[in-house]
């Protein structure tokens, strides 16, 4: 899936906390993946479709160098992957092992890749850094993957910080880290977060001027009122 350039712009001006809060009202709880942060900070806020990978606990036979030259393997799944898209990685968490490095992340790059994000950890960080590539994750860590992890494949259900991710779910991530809009949710999120940003601008700007929060926020219906009038 390709999400139209009205789509990416309109996110790109959404904060992942307005997101979580529009999907909160939709019932949808777990939308935020834990232990992902921005490796650069000050990292722009960057919008695409999920292109899922996923990692398993390392088996001694199959988590080995030589599995690097497998058709199932990171290096495959790089050449998979489509201009533009989001690379979500399901590291399981595990933090002392690095899922990519500054080669793989360089690839990335020149295949068109808007970012990495896993709730795993990179390595090699200062060479990825250098790559430019916009990553989110849990730190860093000298060891290579299959010190700790099988990569078992791509383009498939995953779970990253512990939330369910199916390939070309919505990803927007910032510096608060990264959430999933569920494709069925994408319109409502288009339609409502712009409003909610609009709203919430609206009453920050009553509280510099001196507005109490009781009545502000939430709103009574006196505020909602002056809300509406303000926007005519």
């Amino acid at each position: 899936m390709s999400l139209a350039p009205e789509a990416v712009k309109t996110l790109s001006n959404i904060t992942t906390a307005t997101i979580t809060t529009v999907l909160l009202k939709k019932g949808l709880r777990n939308v935020w993946l834990r232990g992902t942060k921005p490796l650069r900070p000050g990292q722009k806020r960057l919008v695409g479709p999920a292109f899922t990978l996923r990692f398993v606990p390392a088996r001694e036979d199959l988590a080995t160098p030589e599995s690097w030259s497998k058709p199932i393997s990171t290096r495959g799944a790089i050449e998979a992957m489509p201009e533009g898209c989001i690379a979500v990685v399901d590291a399981m968490g595990v933090t002392d092992a690095g899922i990519f490095g500054d080669i793989l992340c360089a690839r990335m790059v020149k295949r068109g890749v808007a970012a990495l994000i896993t709730d795993g950890v990179v390595r090699d960080v200062e060479g990825v850094l250098g790559t430019g590539l916009p990553v989110w994750c849990d730190g860093y860590a000298a060891p290579p993957s299959v010190a700790g992890l099988t990569f078992v494949g791509w383009g498939e259900p995953i779970g990253c910080g512990g939330v369910a991710i199916f390939p070309d779910d919505v990803i927007v991530a910032d510096q608060d880290g990264a959430v999933v809009i569920p494709q069925a949710f994408l319109d409502h999120v288009l339609a409502e977060g712009v409003e909610q940003e609009r709203m919430e601008a609206w009453i920050v700007n009553e509280v510099n001027n001196g507005a109490v929060l009781p009545g502000l926020y939430p709103m009574n219906a006196e505020t909602k009122a002056r809300y509406a009038a303000s926007k005519k």
